[in-house]
């Protein structure tokens, strides 16, 4: 199984939830080289969405990845492949470029199961336009049995290469990855599988190699664990644990030396009590990402009290 597995690094991507995608041009090009000398195969170096959509004023390269601009930071393609993410909705069809022509191999559709419809069209076109493509298909923990079969018909017909099990909320364990697995592999046997945990229940790691011993060929995982909230499956662990004779731990730790002990101090991430109770309690972690930039934010009793009470306003699972 694990010769069979890759890995995809997200820590541009999801971290630039953490710091607002406030990375360096030389912070990206070192992890880009540090990952490209470990091993690992896939790096999302950002969001293909499009700031005219999203009425974005300031400019965010990694948010809305521009192909002359990465051709400017990566001269020179090396062994990792590099995905972009996009979500429903916000991506505009003439930002993409035939894949001959950008540096991308890859484009990644987010999307809740209602638009999985809307997902696959975008699919569709990333798959014309020869890209390999994959379905993130978020917030799994909350959504019914019948739209998942509803859903699988559809992608079953679908060029989709790879359809992700995503733990939006940290708020799965392994034997709930394992029932997920099983579950996707019956219903969509013609497709690969990814995985995208969350560390709020120390579980990421853990949910992440239950989802390879059971044949899911995607790891997403980030380096440092860097991602939003309480953060990724660290890249530096998979690197370590699996046993693939290509990957070599030392470029990673390079990375995280050089640049992400810093951050550490500058930006937050990671285990921390609010976003364990947001996965203990199967939540969105925006309601503990707010506590968390507020007077309170240690005050962990009083958010346990704020989230379980009857009249809590907690904020709905959808968008």
């Amino acid at each position: 199984m694990e010769q069979h597995s890759k890995i995809l690094d997200c820590t541009i991507r999801d971290g630039g939830l953490v710091n607002n995608w406030d990375f360096s041009i030389e912070f990206v090009q070192d992890l880009y080289n540090g990952l490209s000398e470990a091993g690992v195969e896939y790096m999302e170096i950002g969001y293909k969405n499009s700031a005219r959509l999203l009425n974005a004023t300031e400019p965010n390269p990694w948010r809305f990845l521009d192909d002359n601009f990465l051709k400017e930071i990566i001269p020179e393609k090396k062994f990792t492949k590099l995905s972009a993410l996009v979500d429903i909705g916000r991506v505009d069809p003439n930002d993409i470029l035939p894949r001959e022509e950008s540096l991308l191999d890859m484009i990644r559709v987010a999307c809740y199961i209602r638009e999985v419809d809307k997902g696959l069209e975008l699919v569709q076109m990333f798959h014309d336009l020869g890209y390999e493509t994959s379905l993130n298909i978020m917030a799994l923990s909350s959504v019914p049995e019948h739209q998942l079969i509803e859903a699988f018909e559809m992608v079953k017909k679908s060029p989709v290469d790879v359809v992700y099990i995503v733990d939006s909320f940290g708020s799965l364990d392994p034997n709930d990855i394992e029932h997920q697995v099983k579950k996707f592999k019956s219903m969509i046997p013609n497709k690969q599988l990814g995985i995208h945990t969350h560390n709020n229940m120390q579980l990421a790691f853990a949910n992440t190699l239950t989802a390879m011993k059971n044949g899911v060929a995607f790891l997403d995982s980030s380096v440092f664990g860097m991602g939003r909230a309480a953060g990724n499956c660290n890249t530096e662990l998979l690197v370590s644990y699996i046993q693939k004779p290509s990957y070599e731990i030392k470029p990673v730790l390079g990375v995280i030396e050089k640049h992400m002990v810093e951050m550490r101090e500058k930006w937050e991430w990671g285990y921390i009590i609010p976003y364990m109770i947001s996965g203990a309690l199967n939540e969105h972690p925006r309601v503990a990402m707010a506590y968390r930039n507020s007077d309170d934010r240690d005050k962990f009793v009083n958010f346990y009290d704020k989230v379980t009470s009857p009249e809590a306003s907690v904020a709905p699972a959808s968008k």
